[in-house]
């Protein structure tokens, strides 16, 4: 089976000193960046998501500023794929998924942010598309958020989506089991 590591919107607004800051941004950044290793020892196919916000009102992923910038720790190397998205689900308007088809991908590993927006669309849009897909919880992070009152920490946000992609849209592990599922 044809595996491929889509690495989404790491970039820099989501880290501290930045417009849209994540909780846990830093360490699911490092696990991204381990994928990326394993991936790259291997000679996988890596594709790197961009936000791009053009969207009347945004507020973070502007272009032309450093916040829109893929982090440091998960810069793309030569041949390495971006794919720059305007929305939520990574395949929108882009050629996400031709480029996985052309090279008979059949099932794409997903790390990033935000957990309960990118991550989430970019998950079931996957899935409706026929590809297997599978989430690397540890790689992913997410904001707190609040809702009719009620305050949610980040750490439950991304408790309750990776309970609602591990059945059926994905199948949700961590890092440390993520070699041995590798082809």
């Amino acid at each position: 089976m044809k595996q491929a590591l889509m690495v989404v919107d790491i970039q820099n607004d989501y880290f501290p000193g930045g417009k849209m800051e994540l909780v846990g941004i830093e360490s699911a950044a490092n696990n991204a960046q381990h994928a990326l290793e394993m991936f790259r020892a291997r000679n996988l196919p890596i594709f790197h998501i961009q936000h791009l916000s053009n969207r009347a009102g945004a507020t973070f992923f502007l272009p032309g500023t450093d916040g829109v910038e893929i982090h440091e720790c998960v810069t793309p190397q030569t041949g390495e794929v971006i794919i720059q998205k305007h929305f939520p689900n990574s395949f929108r308007e882009t050629s996400l998924k031709e480029q996985l088809q052309g090279l008979h991908v059949e099932e794409v590993i997903i790390c990033g942010a935000m957990t309960h927006m990118c991550i989430d669309t970019t998950v079931r849009a996957a899935f409706d598309l026929g590809f297997r897909c599978l989430v690397v919880s540890d790689a992913c992070a997410t904001k707190d958020m609040e809702y009719g009152g009620v305050a949610i920490e980040a750490r439950k946000v991304h408790a309750a989506f990776m309970a609602a992609l591990s059945s059926p849209f994905a199948q949700v592990l961590e890092m440390s089991g993520l070699e041995s599922h590798l082809v």
